[in-house]
């Protein structure tokens, strides 16, 4: 079955790019988003501290995920894996 991701999928997977650094060509391409979706999201995680831009070079850009982030990202894994249980969706 082919669903559509969660708001909250789409935050996962663009922490878990962002772990080590990453630019928004990366974010984009691995986690599977449109040009207008990273700039929605990318604007949401930097204003709200889940993510840092660090200039790496002149223009180049990184995105790193900040502590607080992380810890977003261990919370909604967690929130997943219970839901997954609870739906007795484990795989």
């Amino acid at each position: 079955m082919n669903r559509r991701r969660s708001n909250i999928e789409i935050i996962a997977d663009m922490l878990r790019v962002g772990e080590n650094g990453a630019g928004k060509t990366e974010i984009m391409y691995s986690a599977n988003m449109s040009y207008a979706q990273i700039q929605k999201y990318l604007g949401f995680l930097l204003s709200h501290g889940f993510i840092n831009k660090v200039q790496v070079g002149n223009p180049s850009v990184t995105y790193q995920v900040t502590e607080k982030g992380g810890e977003l990202l261990r919370n909604i894994k967690g929130i997943m894996e219970v839901l997954e249980f609870e739906n007795g969706n484990r795989a």
